[in-house]
């Protein structure tokens, strides 16, 4: 067993004041995301851990990509079918969270989740790389196989039937789009006083008020 009880650092590289914060918080988000990006240190910025309740009622966190975000709120792609997707239609709200440890911020939403259009999903589904498309047929997310070889096997029979074809994207595989009710921008600062700033919808507006760290 070990003791992580020293692993301690001092959160100084910046701050996040009421002065200088956005009113809207998706467009606060976009500012934040554009400077871990360019402040780098950051594999994929738009890693995210999407936390919901299974149908066992034990909370379960995984990390996925953020593929697409704007006024409405933001998506991500899976099987419908897979154990995350199943605990999101069965109780669609959710928790989003990014870590971005570069630049010591966190961002946490809550929201509710729901299937984007089948048009949107479409698009997203042609629009990436064949062996992923052939790999969201593959592979049954989430179940029981027996081995490795399961999956190379069928990927190379599919490989062979869709060979110069347009792929299907199949219908239980596409994106949800996470409806925030709540997103609270986190950063790190000295002696563990950090900053944390929480936007609630409220209507149609948002309300903002500063969290004792």
């Amino acid at each position: 067993m070990s003791d992580l009880g020293n692993y301690r650092k001092s959160y100084e590289k910046s701050e996040l004041l009421e002065t200088s914060i956005d009113s809207n918080p998706m467009m606060q988000f976009q500012k934040w995301f554009y400077e871990v990006e360019e402040f780098g240190g950051v594999d994929e910025v738009n890693a995210m851990t999407v936390s919901s309740i299974g149908l066992d009622g034990f909370p379960k966190a995984r990390v996925v990509l953020l593929k697409k975000y704007n006024e409405n709120g933001f998506v991500f792609y899976t099987n419908y079918e897979s154990e995350k997707g199943k605990a999101i239609l069965a109780n669609p709200n959710i928790c989003l969270s990014f870590f971005w440890p570069s630049i010591e911020r966190q961002v946490i939403i809550k929201g509710i989740a729901k299937k984007v259009d089948p048009q949107v999903s479409d698009n997203y589904f042609h629009s990436r790389p064949v062996g992923s498309q052939l790999g969201a047929l593959v592979s049954p997310q989430s179940q029981v196989i027996e081995s490795r070889s399961f999956l190379e096997n069928n990927l190379k029979d599919l490989e062979q039937e869709f060979e110069g074809k347009e792929i299907p994207r199949p219908e239980h595989w596409g994106g949800f789009l996470v409806e925030p009710v709540s997103i609270e921008f986190w950063q790190g600062r000295a002696n563990r006083l950090h900053d944390r700033i929480r936007y609630t919808l409220n209507d149609f507006d948002w309300k903002i008020e500063r969290l004792a760290p």
